[in-house]
């Protein structure tokens, strides 16, 4: 795993991930690369952070990304949300919004396609593309019955995309919720200055390096990503309301809580505690198989 790379995408951008997933993260960057590796990870390309290869590519032109199973399409989502992967698949531990979209639209398009199982077991990941994701995922219903069944856990950006589907359901260990949006600054100040080392930072327009990683975090810039933060998690919390016709007080006064399968039903955020065994085959009760 490309560690500099991943603690760009971590750092300094807003989340909608568990929180436990997010301190896991971030332990196993900050114990395995220190201040005088970031300068390499500015130069690092998006094919050294992807794994890239030309193999997968080809073998992605071949992949509708998801598998027929009885004329259900069953998409698999799974691991850390990123915005793109460049893969259909989960790759790498990682799922990307541009494969699900890809699977998504190609299955309900697929004439041997007659309802699709959305596989869900993720904690969550990058705010950014998730809910353009659950919009289309959302006005497509109608067209044929999809369901979001769970694996075992669908925490924040994976429950916003659970939720768009027509239902959901949860094993009994399995949890949802986590309705929240986190991001963590990253100051590298006093490391630097430990370090023997001097950042200046030349800008045109005073807030051009707001909430950079090589200066403090003014009072300022602190209020503008606390602004930021509230927007997004206002949407996050208008999007589940309506996804789920539950009113937003609801899903506010969670509290970005997570939930174990029978108190997340019982809130609205699921429909039935279920093995995903069982699940499906209600799923494939209604297309006719």
């Amino acid at each position: 795993m490309n560690l500099p790379h991943l603690a760009q995408r971590m750092f300094n951008t807003p989340l909608a991930i568990h929180p436990n997933k997010a301190e896991v993260m971030m332990a196993a960057v900050m114990d395995r690369f220190g201040i005088s590796k970031i300068e390499a990870a500015l130069a690092m390309e998006d094919d050294d952070y992807y794994g890239y290869d030309d193999n997968r590519e080809r073998n992605t032109r071949r992949d509708p990304g998801y598998d027929n199973v009885a004329g259900v399409a069953v998409i698999p989502i799974c691991g850390t949300l990123v915005q793109k992967l460049g893969s259909l698949r989960p790759y790498s531990g990682m799922t990307g919004y541009d494969g699900i979209r890809q699977s998504f639209l190609t299955a309900m398009h697929d004439p041997d396609v007659s309802g699709v199982c959305l596989d869900i077991d993720s904690p969550g990941g990058e705010v950014a593309g998730c809910f353009d994701l659950v919009d289309e995922i959302y006005h497509a219903r109608g067209d044929k019955p999809i369901y979001s069944i769970l694996s075992e856990n669908a925490y924040s950006a994976a429950y916003a995309i659970a939720s768009a589907a027509d239902k959901i359901y949860v094993p009994r260990t399995g949890g949802v919720g986590s309705i929240g949006v986190i991001t963590m600054h990253l100051d590298w100040t006093q490391r630097i200055k430990d370090d023997g080392l001097k950042v200046t930072i030349v800008t045109y327009g005073k807030r051009k390096a707001e909430g950079s990683p090589y200066r403090e975090l003014s009072a300022e810039a602190l209020a503008a990503i606390e602004s930021d933060i509230n927007t997004m998690g206002e949407l996050f919390v208008n999007t589940v309301a309506r996804n789920r016709g539950i009113s937003a007080n609801i899903i506010e006064n969670t509290q970005a809580a997570c939930f174990m399968a029978a108190g997340g039903v019982e809130l609205g955020l699921a429909d039935g505690v279920m093995t995903p065994d069982a699940a499906f085959r209600k799923l494939l009760s209604l297309t006719g198989a």
